[in-house]
């Protein structure tokens, strides 16, 4: 029987994360198998072909397509510069001339007798693959990517902006329900990933980006406060694209919410150590959460790999990721066989929750994640 639930927001101190680190076309890869690597380090890397160029050389010159190829001065495979000759024409006895000329940089692809067109390729366009994390080289896909492993810290978020970043942890505030303040950024704070309390809003983000904050770790934060960071409403989407200058991960949901205790301290724990962050979110098909991960040294032992479990238990941590307690975290105090009626008229298992603030509640089991220890 499936269960009624949506596992995966993970908090845990001690865990294997592994990361497939892939190229979108075939490429080069630049490690193997067992090889220890660094966040920043290269690991694969292939060059995606430039942008076509489409020049109308009959027009230009005022000749008959079929005559383009005799008045060209770059053949197919060849280089040309911007604004380097392409081709040429001449009249009245060769007094009068009319040039052509490249309007990118890049390789004649393709002249064309039929519509007098030539083809330019703009040059190609270089990916690299960075290994994200610390750590080892656990799989090799040959010209495709790697997969790298590391044993330690993993915090998921509930949303996120940005892409993948590191630096090292820096607590900002001292209680997980302050709210964190631009006042609260600091100049030695550039490069660092800064741990925040319960709501940042639009001014400490700006802050944060000019001095060069790598991340902020943060409970919640205001929708108004989101869209005038970024200068647009953010749709139901994958995001982490955001090129704003700061990664930001949201442990709890939007308003002020106070970052989970366990979070907080687990976070705090490791002030110093580096992290690498992800703002990266997907709500719908493909789930992704943005995270933080610590590496840690040494390597784990077979017996402290983390297993979820098959199913909901009494005392289970667990947030509640609907309407109207979106965002509160508890525990599992009840667990009834029985399918309830809920106010949509329809039939669902359920679960009562009890909240950190001693509160119950019934909600639809589905209406939850366990957050994992």
């Amino acid at each position: 029987m499936a269960h009624a639930y949506t596992p995966g927001l993970k908090v845990t101190e001690k865990a294997v994360v592994r990361k497939d680190r892939r190229l979108p076309l075939k490429g080069q890869v630049l490690v193997k198998v067992g090889d220890q690597v660094k966040s920043d380090q290269i690991v694969a890397k292939t060059e995606l072909p430039g942008n076509v160029q489409t020049v109308n050389v009959a027009g230009l010159l005022g000749i008959l397509p079929e005559d383009v190829q005799a008045h060209m001065l770059k053949k197919p495979g060849e280089a040309v510069a911007k604004d380097e000759p392409l081709a040429m024409s001449k009249s009245f006895f060769g007094l009068f001339k009319s040039v052509c000329k490249a309007p990118v940089a890049g390789v004649v692809e393709s002249i064309s007798g039929i519509t007098g067109q030539v083809i330019l390729r703009e040059p190609p366009l270089p990916v690299q693959v960075r290994a994200y994390i610390d750590g080892r080289v656990v799989e090799v896909a040959e010209a495709e990517g790697v997969t790298v492993e590391t044993y330690g810290t993993f915090v998921q978020g509930i949303f996120g902006i940005g892409g993948e970043t590191d630096g090292q942890i820096a607590m900002a505030v001292d209680d997980p329900s302050q709210e964190l303040t631009a006042d609260h950024i600091k100049p030695e704070h550039k490069g660092k990933v800064i741990i925040g309390g319960s709501l940042v809003r639009h001014r400490a983000l700006t802050r944060a980006a000019e001095l060069g904050v790598r991340a902020i770790v943060v409970g919640g934060i205001n929708d108004a406060d989101l869209r005038a960071f970024l200068g647009y409403d953010i749709g139901v989407a994958i995001t982490g694209t955001e090129e704003k200058g700061v990664t930001l991960v949201v442990t709890e949901g939007f308003g002020r919410m106070t970052m989970a205790k366990k979070t907080f301290n687990l976070l705090k724990s490791k002030q110093g150590l580096k992290a690498s962050v992800n703002g990266a979110t997907q709500i719908r098909a493909g789930v992704m959460r943005p995270e933080v991960i610590v590496p840690l040294e040494g390597r784990a032992q077979a017996d402290e790999v983390h297993k979820s479990d098959s199913g909901l238990e009494l005392g289970m941590a667990i947030r509640v990721i609907r309407h109207p307690y979106f965002g509160r975290i508890g525990k599992v105090a009840a667990l009834p066989h029985e399918l309830q009626k809920l106010e949509s008229e329809s039939h669902a298992r359920v679960l009562e929750v009890e909240f950190e603030d001693g509160t119950k509640a019934v909600v639809p089991r589905a209406n939850v994640e366990l957050i994992e220890d």
